[in-house]
């Protein structure tokens, strides 16, 4: 049996790729800041829950040692992330960014994810088929937001791509640090969720897609890769 954690995942994209490996197999943490809506999630997909606000340490190192004690951990999906939007749900312009503002995304986006791996490790490392799901963004791609000819081009905030981009690295170096760990950046696209204001292209079953597939990567599957539903994508 697999067992899965997935941060962020009492709703949006963490909450349908639960509900897919639960139907394909996976033990499944949920794993939520907010404890009833976490305990709710998990109930209504039939899966775990686990406290985790991967903001703060304490928070993450009792998931860690929950999880541990309920037998350990195959896979792991940072999916928590967040984005900072004006009253009118607005992107900020690169004008109007704070150190503040990044110092916000960043805790949760970059501190975060660092937070839960460097807890995690000990268990990944346990299994004998680790895998970890990074969930980046199109947005982290230097190569399209650099191109005026890519759809990405036009976006203006800065502290959310930057995340992003922080968060591809991170996949890179870890991937890289971790050989027998298949470590992966997937690209959702852009889907409606509450992170988009509810704004999208696709579905959250579309967006999910890509984030099941590299949490089912098997021992000779890619590695310090970066993958949208239609594989590889640019740097």
């Amino acid at each position: 049996m697999t067992t899965t954690l997935i941060t962020g995942a009492n709703k949006g994209l963490g909450f349908e790729t639960a509900r897919r490996l639960v139907a394909a197999g996976h033990t499944v943490y949920v794993g939520a800041r907010d404890e009833e809506r976490g305990r709710r999630a998990a109930e209504q997909l039939g899966a775990r829950f686990v406290r985790v606000d991967v903001t703060d340490d304490a928070s993450v190192a009792a998931a860690a040692k929950t999880v541990e004690a309920e037998g350990g951990l195959d896979v792991l999906i940072n999916n928590a992330g967040i984005e900072v939007r004006g009253a009118d749900n607005s992107i900020p312009s690169a004008a109007d960014t704070t150190a503040d503002e990044m110092r916000t995304v960043f805790e949760t986006n970059v501190f975060g994810v660092v937070r839960v791996l460097h807890a995690f490790l000990p268990l990944l490392q346990k299994s004998a088929a680790p895998v970890v799901v990074n969930v980046s963004s199109g947005l982290g791609s230097l190569t399209r937001l650099s191109d005026p000819d890519s759809p990405a081009h036009f976006y203006p905030a800065v502290a959310y791509p930057s995340s992003k981009t922080t968060v591809n690295m991170i996949t890179v170096q870890y991937a890289k640090a971790f050989p027998a760990m298949r470590v992966n950046a997937v690209e959702p696209g852009f889907t409606r969720t509450d992170l988009n204001g509810g704004t999208g292209t696709q579905t959250v079953g579309e967006g999910a897609e890509i984030i099941v597939r590299m949490a089912q990567t098997t021992p000779d599957g890619p590695t310090g890769g970066y993958f949208d539903v239609n594989g590889p994508i640019p740097w």
